[in-house]
């Protein structure tokens, strides 16, 4: 252990570190406070030892080589850079042999050699990475270079349809629009600097300027990042398997606060809705219709009554919402929420126009005036979100509509959409290009929202729809979507390779707009209905498209209004399952949707997107293509049932998903429990003192266990203070193929219910149980002969153990 400050002496040259090119006479490393800082006579470098099984190495310039280079983090919470380290300090190590300096860290080790200052990285004493050229600062920006081995797979770059194994491709390190885009993308709304490796380790280059990244592409050994400038800085986490991989990455970056609950509901969105009068006529359809729905969201015409001309008035357009306050209280009166779009950019045609320049809110020229140019919706200046002065004048615009009762906040157009290299920002009394900070605006804009929303309304869980940012914009609750999606079987093919490239770095929430967005001249109800079935087993469920064709099921007719009706009781039905997915997510940064490959760590899974895992016990296999009858599936080992029918599957095999009109690929792990709620219609009317809940049996499994979470659906501090219960359940096969299911509780949180009612629902008996018994006393079988199916109910204290035995 080391607890002092500690200082080796070195005398080598040739920092190939730092670049190839250059010469640096290495003088003393000094470890202190878990972190390795080495001093040569032209430039310093640190290693930090980080939670979550990480190292971060950054370039220290000193005021030379390129500028902005000590900029602050953006991919790390500032606790991960402060004194939070001392809490470790007494676990990290330093040795020294005559060719290597390895800085050691639970099982983790970063080696610097002696001779070529290259770091590799080892688990459990074996390599698994190793720099290449490392990390470098030059007149041309900075890069980082990594060693590639020959078998190596790699997630990585963000939202990019590429196939799920990035590895052979390039691409631009620029968050942009890709309006319409279908089966191939280069290039979206939001990438991310960073790759996983099926080595189990992952890369975050902290750079948020304009860049590139190579996977691989022009040398085939080499992952290459580079920026035109910027940071010079990156995370390397480290792991033994998959899951833990990912779950570190996450923890590392921030894990996202958990959500409100319903965001978990219906949302009736689109393009949009243009009075008043439209939004409550709308509402009152899905009431009529009995289709849940928990929020609306209204795009750009609240603002103006044209898309062009209006953006930046921040206000109502008093024409056609006459009465804001009114229509938010008769919506929440019904347990609607709503939500609104903004965008940062202020036309000089805009209401604001004037009152953003005296505030010197807005992006300056060199001769720090406001940037103005032109673009689709007129023209135009830029909030600058990094300086303060910006961050000021547009929350008060949030701060009045927060106070109308506006419950949710969606901001468009924020890679930005128009960004000019050399317009200018304040950011910590330091002006930066648009191009050194190019992919931090959408976090710097949501990190501004999330905190101020958070002070404002403390009581209150932020909702902060974007579809830009950058490593870590998750703990900010960033909800991403993946864009202005072509309405087309080549927009749905991609959306799971989306989600999940998203979802293993920390943006869980990354959905699509259900139904497609972009085009279509006329209503493909396949696509449609196949589109929503998918997004019922997805972390957002929000219809949105172009109005020329409804997004809303409840303007169109059956069938596809009743199978959209359907999926969408589903998804309410499945409340507290999906909700206990967001308390995992906040807890330990597990993806709702998870690569097959983090349960079932078979190479050839790693690259797998038609299928994906939705939480532990569900496995999704999205029809993507229109006119099948069955749909071919690889299921994973094990026994698999069919979610809709309880047909039994054997895994390890590709199967045929006889498919219909009102079913849908979804399989459930044998050995699964999920909880449900029967019949709501609203997020709000969730009662925890009614609970189905559902386990599938096979004898094959001989234990299995679950963790349910619950708390109020609300307080901003349930996981930080722990006020929440864990329900947790276990089932077992003995000798005699009795099943015995057990009950145990822990934790509570205010308002939380003293008696349960509790309906076991076990699926997957051959046969009718001769007995059932609760804690040791007999009780009657109530059994579906149709479905083979045993319903049991039982009533339960809060903090009371419960034991079913099935024979």
């Amino acid at each position: 252990m080391i607890d002092r400050q500690l200082r080796v002496s070195l005398a080598c040259a040739g920092f190939a570190l730092f670049s190839a090119n250059a010469l640096a006479e290495v003088q003393t490393a000094t470890l202190e406070n878990a972190t390795l800082t080495i001093d040569t006579d032209t430039n310093d470098f640190k290693i930090k030892a980080l939670r979550n099984n990480s190292f971060q190495v950054t370039y220290l310039t000193d005021g030379k080589g390129a500028p902005y280079a000590n900029l602050p983090s953006m991919a790390l919470p500032e606790e991960a850079t402060s004194a939070v380290t001392k809490d470790i300090a007494g676990d990290v190590e330093l040795e020294e042999t005559a060719t290597t300096l390895t800085l050691k860290f639970n099982n983790i080790s970063a080696h610097v050699d002696k001779s070529t200052h290259v770091i590799s990285y080892s688990v459990n004493g074996k390599v698994v990475a190793k720099e290449q050229d490392g990390l470098n600062i030059s007149d041309n920006g900075v890069s980082l270079s990594f060693a590639l081995d020959e078998n190596e797979k790699l997630y990585g770059g963000g939202q990019r349809v590429l196939g799920m194994d990035r590895r052979g491709h390039s691409m631009p390190l620029y968050n942009k629009a890709h309006y319409g885009y279908t089966t191939l993308s280069n290039q979206m709304y939001f990438g991310l600097s960073a790759v996983m490796s099926s080595k189990n380790y992952s890369i975050l280059f902290d750079n948020t300027a304009s860049g590139e990244l190579d996977i691989g592409k022009t040398n085939s050994d080499e992952l290459l990042f580079k920026a035109q400038g910027g940071r010079a800085s990156y995370i390397m986490v480290l792991s033994e398997n998959l899951i833990d991989t990912v779950t570190n990455t996450v923890a590392v970056t921030g894990k996202q606060p958990l959500p409100p609950r319903w965001l978990l509901g219906n949302f009736a969105s689109r393009f949009g809705y243009k009075s008043q009068n439209e939004v409550m006529d709308v509402v009152d359809a899905f009431n009529t219709q009995d289709i849940p729905v928990d929020a609306v969201v209204l795009d750009l015409y609240w603002f103006g009554k044209d898309i062009k001309g209006h953006m930046g008035n921040l206000s109502w357009d008093a024409a056609t919402f006459p009465e804001p306050e009114k229509m938010i209280s008769e919506l929440r009166a019904q347990d609607v929420k709503t939500v609104l779009i903004t965008e940062p950019f202020i036309l000089t045609t805009s209401k604001q126009w004037e009152s953003a320049v005296a505030n010197n809110a807005l992006a300056q020229n060199d001769n720090g005036a406001p940037y103005t140019f032109d673009f689709y919706f007129g023209n135009t200046g830029l909030v600058d979100v990094f300086s303060e002065a910006g961050q000021d004048w547009f929350w008060q615009y949030y701060e009045k509509l927060a106070a109308q009762g506006v419950a949710g906040w969606w901001g468009d157009l924020g890679e930005p959409e128009v960004h000019p290299d050399d317009i200018q920002h304040m950011w910590q009394s330091t002006k930066v290009s648009g191009a050194e900070v190019h992919n931090a605006y959408g976090h710097q804009w949501a990190k501004t929202v999330y905190n101020n929303l958070t002070a404002l309304q403390p009581d209150t869980r932020p909702f902060v729809l974007m579809r830009s940012g950058f490593l870590g914009s998750q703990r900010y609750g960033m909800v991403p979507w993946t864009g202005d999606v072509s309405r087309s079987w080549g927009g749905l093919k991609p959306q799971v390779e989306l989600a999940l490239q998203m979802s293993v770095f920390g943006m869980a929430y990354t959905h699509s707009d259900l139904g497609g967005f972009a085009g279509g001249e006329t209503f493909d109800p396949e696509l449609y209905t196949r589109w929503l079935q998918f997004g019922t087993f997805s972390p957002v469920f929000r219809p949105h498209a172009q109005d020329n064709i409804a997004p809303e099921p409840i303007f169109h007719a059956d069938p596809v209004k009743s199978i959209a009706r359907k999926f969408i009781q589903l998804r309410y039905d499945m409340l507290p399952y999906n909700y206990s997915l967001a308390f995992e997510n906040a807890l330990y940064g597990t993806p709702l949707m998870r690569p097959v490959a983090m349960a079932y760590g078979e190479s050839d899974w790693f690259e797998n997107a038609d299928s994906y895992l939705w939480g532990d016990g569900l496995l999704v296999s999205p029809v993507t293509s229109a006119n099948q009858t069955v749909w071919p599936t690889k299921l994973p080992e094990g026994v698999w049932f069919d979610f809709f029918s309880d047909t039994k599957y054997l895994g390890g095999q590709t199967v045929n998903y006889p498919l219909s009109q009102d079913n849908f690929p979804v399989w459930v792990k044998a050995g699964s429990f999920m909880p449900m709620a029967d019949g709501l219609s609203r997020t709000e009317q969730f009662d925890a003192r009614k609970i189905e809940m559902h386990y599938w049996h096979d004898n094959s499994v001989s234990s299995s266990s679950y963790t349910y979470y619950e708390d109020d659906g609300k307080n901003p501090a349930s996981v930080e203070k722990g006020l929440y219960t864990k329900l947790q359940l276990s089932a077992s096969v003995d000798e005699k193929a009795a099943l015995t299911l057990t009950l145990d509780s822990e934790g509570s949180y205010i308002g939380m219910p003293k008696q349960r009612d509790i309906t076991y629902i076990v699926h997957g008996l051959s046969e009718k149980p001769q007995s059932v018994s609760i804690d040791g006393r007999r009780v009657p079988v109530m059994w579906g002969e149709k479905g083979k199916t045993l319903s049991l109910a039982i009533s339960c204290g809060y903090q009371q153990s419960v034991k079913v035995v099935i024979m």
